[in-house]
């Protein structure tokens, strides 16, 4: 994987289009909406750089292996591509009407969610010798995020929530797509250690 597939699909995992219904509610509750902004996409970055560089020692210590973690990263995947197609009432994110939220449910885990974690350890698991590819397609995505939630009010009045809406679902068509074949990766290896050890 390259940095430009690497980009594009961290773009679709942090969803930075569909988490602008969200970002406007919790827009509502701040005296300085660009400082917050700014804030929860600094937050996610860090958690998902904090992923990067410490996933692969907790996988070590957990003795998970990489297929266990691409097994479920193509589950968490998908059920965030389910969410997308076929999107449910948010209102369980806790935002209150009044309140600036922080860290929680912007940064994490709407952004750094874990569909996002487990693809960024997943990178780095997979390829160590490209953590420098890794940081600048997190860097990437985090910057599309902080641009695209910096417009989010002018964006929903060009749009309406029928165009976000249909953006959302096109979103979740391809992260299913990536979702399986993610699953299937590991299975094929699991399949073939299986024959090799046999």
């Amino acid at each position: 994987m390259d940095l430009i597939s690497a980009t594009i699909l961290l773009i679709i995992v942090t969803d930075p289009l569909g988490n602008l219904p969200m970002v406007i509610a919790c827009l509502e509750g701040t005296k300085r909406p660009q400082h917050f902004v700014r804030r929860e996409v600094l937050l996610a970055g860090l958690v998902l750089l904090l992923a990067l560089f410490l996933g692969p020692g907790l996988l070590r210590i957990l003795h998970l292996s990489e297929e266990a973690l691409r097994l479920a990263g193509g589950i968490l995947l998908f059920l965030i591509a389910l969410k997308l197609i076929f999107p449910t009432d948010t209102s369980w994110m806790g935002v209150k009407s009044g309140e600036e939220p922080i860290l929680f449910p912007l940064a994490v885990p709407l952004v750094a969610g874990p569909s996002a974690v487990a693809t960024v350890m997943l990178f780095a698991a997979q390829y160590p010798d490209k953590m420098g590819i890794w940081v600048v397609a997190i860097l990437i995505a985090m910057s599309i995020s902080l641009i695209t939630f910096s417009f989010a009010p002018m964006v929903h009045r060009f749009v309406g929530h029928r165009g976000l809406a249909a953006f959302q679902r096109l979103m979740g068509m391809l992260l299913s797509v990536i979702a399986v074949q993610m699953l299937i990766s590991a299975i094929e290896e699991i399949f073939l250690k299986t024959g090799t050890g046999a």
